[in-house]
C-alpha cells in the first residue's frame, strides 16, 4: 500500500498546487512512483485522459510531474461552475448533471464512497499518493460537508503539511488560526509548516519562525522564496497575476470572458508575447492578434459580448489581424447558435446570433459532452496555418453542443473552420499553442508583421527548475523520515 502524505493550505492560491507538483517530480526522481490525488476539485480548466475522462488540470499538471499518466482516479469529482449557482458534476471523468451547492452537498455521504475507492486504486499501483486539499483548510461553515479538506483527512489519516502565503501578508496569524480551528484528531495530524512566495531577506523572518514553531510545537520545514516558473495555471485565481508588460513586440488581447475556461491554452504564448487580458466592457486597443477561449457557458458569455459592446469592437478587427476562437470561443465566433435549454440557465430554449465571422452555426441539443484526446492534418490555408499545411497537431477536445460548418475551409480535418484570408480561425482543439508548428507559425506571422524575425528560445524543463527551487528551500529529508521512508540520499 501506499504512503500517503497530505498538503492542506491556510487559504486559495497559497500554493498549494505547486507544491504538490514539486514533490511529484522529487519523488520521482528519487525512484518512487508517484500518484497526485485531489478528491473535489473545483476548476474551469480541465484536462482530458487517455480513455476521454475530464479532471482538473492541476492533477494532469501534477501527473505530469511524476512522469505517470493522468487517471480519473487521481480527480475523481470535479465541479465546473456554469452560472445561475449551479456548477456542472463530473464523477470519475463523466458528466453527471448539474447541481445546486444544497443539491450537492446532500450528496456528500456518495461523494465520500467514490472517492475512497479512487485513492483505494491509486494506493494499490503506487508508492506515494501526494494528496491536495482545497481552498482554506479550516472553512469552519463546511466541516460536516467538506469532503476535500476534512472528510479525505478522516479517511486515510495521512500526515499532513501546512501551507501559508506570506505575500498577502497575516501568513503567522492565518497558520496559527488555521490550526486552532482544525478539528484536534486532525490538528494532531499536522507534521510540518511551509511558507511561501516569499520576497527579501530571509534573515528578517527568522524570529518569527521560530516563534510560530514554539507556539505550535509543529517545525516549519522550508520557506520557498517568490518565483516565476512557467507550469500551467489551475484556475481563474491565478489570471489577475498575468497583466503585467513585459515589453515583448507583439501583444495578444485575450477576451476574459465571465466563465472562462480552459485559459492555459493561452499560456504557452506568454514567453513571447504581452498577453492582454481584456473583460467584455474593458478596452481592446490595437492588439497585433485576438483570442476568444472556452467558456462553461457559451449563451451567457455571447449575451455579455453583445450587451457591453466588445462585439463591435472585435468585428472591427476582422480582417485586420488574426482572431483565434477556442472551443467556446470557436462557437461564438460562428453565425449562430440554438440552445433547446441545455446552457441557458433558466433551462428554456433560446437563440443568439455569434459573431458571424465564421460560417459555422452550434446547437445544444442534448446533455452531452464530447471528451477526447485527437491527432489532426492542417487542412486549413492562409498566411499562418497555409505555411504547415499538411502538418499534424494534437489537442483535446472538451465541448457541449455540435457545431456545423456552412461554408469556408476546415481548418484540421473534420474539426474547427477558417475564412478565405486565414485570419478568422475557429476550433475545438484545446491545447493548440503546444503544439511547436503551430506555435512558430502563429507568432512568426506576428513577428514579421513587425518586420522581425521569431526565434523560439529553448525552454528549461519547468519541473525540474520547480524541483530544485524547492529542493534548495524545503527539508526534504525531513518529509522523507515523516513518510518513513529512506532518507539516507543526498538530502
Amino acid at each position: 500500500m501506499a504512503k500517503y502524505l497530505m498538503i492542506l493550505g491556510t487559504g486559495s492560491h497559497v500554493g498549494k498546487s505547486i507544491l504538490v507538483t514539486a514533490l511529484c517530480r522529487i519523488f520521482a526522481n528519487l525512484g518512487y512512483r508517484v500518484a497526485p490525488f485531489k478528491a473535489q476539485n473545483m476548476s474551469l480548466n480541465s484536462w482530458i485522459t487517455k480513455e476521454g475522462g475530464e479532471i482538473g488540470i492541476a492533477q494532469a499538471i501534477q501527473a505530469k510531474a511524476a512522469r505517470v499518466e493522468p487517471s480519473v482516479d487521481m480527480n475523481p469529482v470535479l465541479l465546473k461552475p456554469r452560472g445561475g449557482y449551479k456548477s456542472q458534476v463530473i464523477v470519475l471523468g463523466r458528466p453527471v448533471g448539474d447541481r445546486g451547492a444544497g443539491e450537492y452537498y446532500e450528496s456528500t455521504n456518495e461523494m465520500m464512497k467514490v472517492i475512497e475507492g479512487a485513492v483505494g486504486r491509486l494506493a494499490l499501483e503506487y508508492d506515494i499518493v501526494l494528496i491536495e486539499g482545497a481552498g482554506g483548510a479550516a472553512e469552519i461553515n463546511l466541516y460536516e460537508r467538506d469532503i476535500v479538506n476534512i472528510g479525505t483527512a478522516r479517511l486515510l489519516k495521512p500526515p499532513i503539511i501546512l501551507v501559508g502565503d506570506i505575500e498577502r501578508g497575516g501568513v503567522f496569524a492565518s497558520i496559527y488560526g488555521t490550526l486552532e480551528l482544525l478539528p484536534g484528531d486532525l490538528k494532531s495530524l499536522v507534521r510540518g509548516l511551509i511558507i511561501n512566495k516569499f520576497r527579501g531577506d530571509s534573515r528578517i523572518l527568522e524570529p518569527g519562525l521560530r516563534q510560530i514553531e514554539e507556539l505550535t510545537g509543529i517545525p516549519v520545514l522550508g520557506v520557498i522564496p517568490y518565483a516565476d516558473i512557467k507550469i500551467p495555471s489551475e484556475d481563474s485565481v491565478s489570471l489577475p497575476d498575468k497583466n503585467f508588460k513585459k515589453y515583448y513586440p507583439v501583444e495578444i488581447a485575450v477576451i476574459r470572458l465571465p466563465h472562462i475556461s480552459n485559459f492555459t491554452d493561452i499560456e504557452p504564448l506568454e514567453p513571447y508575447a504581452n498577453i492582454r487580458y481584456v473583460e467584455p466592457h474593458g478596452v481592446l486597443g490595437n492588439p497585433d492578434a485576438l483570442i476568444i477561449p472556452g467558456t462553461k457557458n457559451t449563451i451567457l458569455d455571447l449575451a455579455e459580448l453583445k450587451n457591453s459592446g466588445m462585439e463591435a469592437g472585435i468585428k472591427a478587427l476582422a480582417g485586420k489581424i488574426p482572431i483565434i476562437g477556442i472551443c467556446g470561443g470557436y462557437q461564438i465566433l460562428g453565425r449562430e447558435i440554438h440552445d433547446e435549454g441545455i446552457e441557458n440557465p433558466q433551462g428554456k430554449p433560446c437563440m443568439l446570433e455569434g459573431l458571424g465571422l465564421l460560417e459555422v452555426e452550434t446547437r445544444f441539443q442534448e446533455y452531452r459532452k464530447h471528451t477526447k484526446q485527437v491527432e489532426k492534418r492542417i487542412t486549413g490555408g492562409g498566411d499562418i496555418l497555409g505555411l504547415i499545411k499538411g502538418e499534424k497537431i494534437r489537442g483535446y477536445e472538451i465541448h457541449m453542443g455540435e457545431t456545423q460548418r456552412l461554408g469556408q475551409t476546415s481548418a484540421f480535418e473534420d474539426d474547427g473552420c477558417i475564412d478565405e484570408k486565414g485570419l478568422v480561425l475557429g476550433t475545438y482543439l484545446h491545447g493548440l499553442f503546444d503544439n511547436e508548428n503551430l506555435l512558430e507559425a502563429f507568432l512568426g506571422y506576428l513577428y514579421k508583421k513587425k518586420g522581425l524575425m521569431f526565434k523560439k528560445t529553448d525552454k528549461n524543463d519547468p519541473y525540474e527548475e520547480l524541483a530544485s527551487l524547492v529542493e534548495a528551500h524545503v527539508d526534504i529529508k525531513r518529509i522523507l523520515e515523516i513518510l518513513n521512508l529512506d532518507a539516507d540520499s543526498e538530502f
